[in-house]
């Protein structure tokens, strides 16, 4: 398992060297101006490397308080919307395969909080970059709860980036 890992951290940071294919800078709407960040896509051969980093996401304190954080890829092509939903233009999940929720190809992980900071790196083969490049990315309040239809119940969008 170890050797598993180390290779898998080298790919990993031989990845993080190379320049992205796209990329989504990462803000926060206006109840949440301090949230920052950036999600990266890598084309591989038949999968997509995704990395992301959010600072300045609500935390609490305390060592079982932790802030789960529901993560997509929304239809939409734009960070804008109104006073209710100021990311009300990026739609819905992307789903253009019309698969059910958890299966649209914009379902990704949720983001684990760590005193307001959150990293992670997956791998998808549900989208190229290609696909998604002029969509955007959203960073919701709530985690996904992975049944309800049709987008998991992930409460407001807190946070936008629009792929580039």
């Amino acid at each position: 398992m170890f050797l598993a890992s180390y290779y898998q951290l080298q790919f990993l940071g031989d990845m993080l060297k190379k320049s992205p294919d796209a990329a989504a800078w990462i803000f926060g709407s206006p109840a949440f101006p301090d949230i920052r960040g950036f999600v990266y896509f890598y084309q591989l051969y038949d999968s997509v490397l995704l990395v992301a980093e959010v600072s300045g996401l609500p935390h609490n304190e305390g060592s079982c308080e932790g802030r789960v954080f529901g993560f997509h890829i929304h239809e939409g092509g734009t960070c804008t919307g109104n006073s209710e939903d100021p990311f009300a233009d990026t739609g819905m999940h992307y789903n253009p395969n019309n698969c059910l929720h958890p299966h649209h190809a914009g379902d990704l992980p949720p983001l684990f909080g760590n005193n307001g900071l959150a990293f992670q790196s997956v791998l998808t083969n549900r989208f190229s970059v290609n696909q998604i490049i002029g969509h955007t990315v959203i960073v919701h309040g709530s985690p996904d709860d992975f049944v309800t239809q049709p987008s998991g119940n992930s409460g407001a969008k807190i946070a936008c980036g629009q792929i580039f």
